[in-house]
């Protein structure tokens, strides 16, 4: 088997295996709660820090004094 046939076949195996755990957790209610729950929680943890620092790195780069402080 080729490295790139090999390659192919991890990604269908993983593929089926991600619409498999789909499946279940869509199909069994407190698997689909505990997801819903672990995605909020993602998403209002990781959105406002991400988007913070975007505003920080652009403020940055554009040679400005950060109001407030000094620039880091």
């Amino acid at each position: 088997m080729t490295e790139e046939t090999a390659t192919k076949v991890a990604n269908v195996v993983l593929a089926a295996a991600t619409v498999a755990a789909a499946y279940a957790i869509i199909r069994t209610p407190p698997l689909r709660r505990m997801a819903g729950g672990l995605l909020l929680a993602a998403i209002t943890g990781t959105v406002p820090n991400w988007v913070s620092r975007e505003v920080r790195e652009a403020w940055n780069a554009s040679g400005r004094a950060q109001p407030g402080g000094t620039a880091r």
